[in-house]
């Protein structure tokens, strides 16, 4: 194929944009490759370099700003033969940084062209992460107070396999972007260019500027032999294809048949190292084991070990379409600072709601039924407090019964942890 440009959509760049030389040394580099059109896609995002997936005859991705290489990363993980090429301006350089970032340590079998021109040209000729310090641009001072991003150094310290810079108008760019497509592995091309809609109207930038500017840098590019490994791709597939043995999916058969269950919505109030959340794993195996249908949402905080600790489930015969609970029909109070983080539940609360509450703990008043339990006077540690809860609403049928609890703790436990907790349900029934 001599050209890969789409006839029917003529490049529309402003006069003396460098993109424009850019896209034609691309379409020459697939001339040169033959590439076969139907095995490449173009990736592109937002801003003019994402103009370059309608232009050519190929499959082409378009997606939002600065995260072209994850679409792109999908592409040749779900079809390595893909040739995949994307294009990514300054602005979705500095808004996907971290993408890039991944895309180097990964070294999936990608090439990226970073059409360079020191600005957001679509929006106004605001600075982004490339723009130098001294440039004049349409957002103020703000480039002035940071420094340039090289990402060429960046990528080589990130582990890139291959990188090269060029001027987009460098005579030799198609064979250049050539070079960079064959490498196996993760490759790097950062072309400079100029905005002549927007950059180059205040500052002085042209085609021998741009040549300097690759001059004035040191010689340290193409194969990055200290990054060389094996493509991502080819590394997966074979440590995959290593790996024939899976855990198998948890599977909790049902075990007891209930008449008449109704649908109940637990909450458990607590603190962190409580196992408040075991707790409650525990009330949907129950669930589980009758055939019921179960959700659960806990509430912690970032650490852990610290702070309130909640669990909400539900169990119903029918499916659960909403997992919020308003009012519970049985809610362990076995904290203050569980109490505290659902306070305004207890107004909500029937007088058929049965609440179990520890000796030490404070609730406000309410017209459910309450039953206090002193638990540090039975001898029980703390931390098994909502565990011997459990053993209290199995006792009186409260959503759970001792046969559903039994099933649930042998299905939840190994044989020696089922017995310790059985030793603390039956203090409880």
């Amino acid at each position: 194929m001599n050209s890969y440009l789409n006839k029917t959509r003529p490049l529309v760049y402003c006069p003396g944009c460098t993109h424009e030389r850019i896209t034609k040394g691309l379409d020459k580099a697939f001339g040169l490759l033959n590439l076969p059109a139907d095995k490449t896609v173009i990736v592109t995002d937002i801003g003019c370099s994402g103009l370059f997936d309608t232009f050519f005859n190929v499959h082409a991705l378009h997606g939002i700003h600065g995260r072209a290489l994850t679409y792109a990363s999908g592409l040749k993980l779900a079809d390595p033969e893909l040739n995949v090429i994307v294009t990514m301006g300054d602005g979705g350089l500095g808004i996907g940084g971290a993408h890039v970032l991944a895309s180097c340590r990964r070294n999936l079998d990608i090439t990226l062209i970073i059409l360079n021109n020191f600005n957001f040209g679509m929006t106004g000729g605001q600075y982004s992460a490339t723009t130098p310090t001294d440039a004049i641009v349409g957002s103020q001072f703000l480039n002035q107070a940071e420094i340039p991003l090289d990402i060429c150094a960046i990528a080589k310290s990130a582990g890139a396999t291959y990188i090269d810079k060029c001027s987009g108008h460098d005579a030799g760019l198609a064979q250049k972007i050539t070079r960079a497509i064959e490498h196996k592995g993760f490759s790097i091309i950062e072309t400079l260019g100029m905005c002549t809609g927007r950059y180059t109207k205040k500052n002085q930038l042209t085609p021998k500027g741009l040549d300097q500017m690759i001059a004035d840098l040191p010689e340290n590019y193409g194969v990055i032999e200290k990054n060389q490994r094996p493509e991502y791709g080819d590394r997966y597939r074979a440590l995959a294809k290593e790996k024939n043995i899976f855990p198998e999916p948890l599977a909790i058969e049902q075990k007891i048949t209930l008449k008449d269950y109704q649908r109940q919505e637990v909450v458990i109030l607590g603190s962190a190292g409580m196992r408040i959340v075991t707790a409650g794993d525990i009330v949907c195996y129950a669930g589980l084991c009758a055939g019921m249908n179960v959700s659960m949402k806990n509430d912690y905080n970032i650490t852990v070990l610290r702070g309130q600790s909640v669990s909400e489930i539900l169990i119903s015969p029918e499916k659960i379409g909403y997992t919020g609970i308003k009012s519970p029909t049985v809610l362990l109070a076995l904290s203050d600072e569980g109490v505290q983080r659902r306070k305004n539940i207890f107004a909500t609360l029937k007088p058929d709601t049965f609440v179990l509450k520890e000796k030490s703990v404070t609730i406000p008043e309410t017209s459910a039924n309450v039953v206090e339990i002193d638990f540090k006077a039975l001898k029980i540690k703390k931390q098994d407090w909502a565990l011997a809860s459990l053993g209290v609403m199995a006792k009186r049928e409260k959503a759970i019964n001792k046969e559903m609890l039994n099933h649930a703790l042998k299905s939840r436990f190994n044989e020696k942890v089922f017995q310790i907790a059985m030793e603390t349900i039956e203090k409880m029934t």
